[in-house]
């Protein structure tokens, strides 16, 4: 196993630390990096210590649509917003994607999907 995914599974990214802000809870930041999010992607389960958000894209980088879309759907914040328009570009619905991104307050993507990932998940992960 990676030794990146054997800290995940002793569970050793737990929560740094719980400040609220408007639209939810995030965790403190740096306590995942974008190289550990993706090494986590060969756990059969999310890290615990994930957001919601996170948990979408994470369903999603391990290829499993359904999975990120009812987490997705389910948050109703700008960031939920910018994962659901994403993730309705990917599926190929270009209208449904634009109204998401218009709730997300974002311009429709042009850069590749797995680009798009990446950003989406270092924003998420700085907490910004």
């Amino acid at each position: 196993m990676p030794p990146l995914a054997e800290k995940f599974r002793a569970r050793q990214w737990e929560p740094a630390a719980r400040i609220h802000l408007t639209g939810g809870a995030r965790y403190g930041v740096g306590v995942m990096t974008l190289t550990e999010l993706k090494a986590s992607l060969t756990l059969p389960e999310p890290p615990a210590s994930l957001t919601p958000t996170l948990v979408a894209l994470w369903h999603d980088g391990r290829g499993d649509w359904e999975a990120a879309h009812r987490v997705a759907q389910d948050i109703d914040t700008p960031d939920g917003a910018w994962i659901h328009a994403y993730l309705h570009r990917k599926e190929g619905d270009a209208t449904n994607a634009a109204y998401w991104y218009r709730r997300a307050g974002k311009p429709v993507a042009t850069v590749s999907l797995d680009t798009e990932w990446a950003a989406i998940a270092a924003v998420l992960l700085q907490g910004s």
